[in-house]
């Protein structure tokens, strides 16, 4: 029996309080909604002091004319993906520096490539200076 009754409240008084909660919102719900009948003013004088102060002038309708308002409205979405299956592919490249670069020394230029026919006349003389040193 005491293994029962381990909770501070007895159901009876959780079920009391639930009702009295369910009560109180259904009648607050009411007078929200019907605020204007149970406190509100009388709409027959309402109407009377509207058409007086409308109809003061003869031609004047008691109704005043409705109110167009011409608009357009461009605000769509559109998107356009090449890939065609309307997903966006990321990708990312990761490259990896270190942290202290040495100075990047100047290279030494290029010495200046030789032309066929200075190629030529090199050898020319080199035999020439192998051909007198027999």
């Amino acid at each position: 029996m005491s293994e029962e009754v381990k909770e501070g409240m007895s159901n009876i008084t959780k079920t009391v309080i639930g009702a009295v909660t369910t009560i109180v919102t259904v009648v607050s719900g009411y007078v929200v909604t019907n605020v204007e009948k149970i406190f509100g003013t009388d709409e027959k004088e309402e109407k009377t002091e509207q058409v007086s102060q409308q109809g003061g002038a003869q031609g004047q309708s008691a109704t005043p004319a409705p109110v167009v308002i011409n608009m357009t409205n461009n605000n769509t979405q559109q998107q356009t993906n090449s890939n065609g299956g309307g997903r966006t592919i990321i990708k990312e490249t990761v490259r990896e520096v270190p942290a202290n670069q040495p100075a990047a020394a100047t290279p030494a230029p290029e010495p200046k490539k030789e032309t066929v026919a200075e190629r030529m006349a090199r050898l020319k003389a080199e035999k020439a200076a192998a051909g007198e040193g027999k």
